[in-house]
């Protein structure tokens, strides 16, 4: 399993081997973030790992900070949301 700085399974993702290696093979800068992010990287991933020198969002005490909470994937509903954000937490406290 392969997860990125916010605890998405990039392992998991349609993308995956296709257009994307990974967020952190890639530092930061999928596909998604060089077409709609003005600085081209992530900002969870800056901030995680280019910001505060961490390996992912996991080893920030302030997960899942406002940044986190308010980042959605326009296709998924409130609900897959939410749930998103307690699976990625989990993942990356390791639980």
């Amino acid at each position: 399993m392969i997860l990125s700085a916010c605890g998405l399974v990039c392992s998991d993702c349609e993308f995956f081997s296709k257009t994307c290696s990974g967020c952190i093979e890639v530092k930061g800068s999928p596909f998604w973030a060089k077409e709609m992010i003005p600085d081209k990287v992530c900002p969870l991933y800056d901030c995680s790992v280019n910001k505060k020198g961490f390996a992912n969002c996991g080893g920030c005490t302030e997960l899942p900070c406002k940044m986190f909470r308010d980042m959605k994937d326009p296709n998924s509903t409130e609900e897959q949301h939410q749930q998103s954000i307690i699976t990625r937490v989990a993942a990356l406290r390791g639980n």
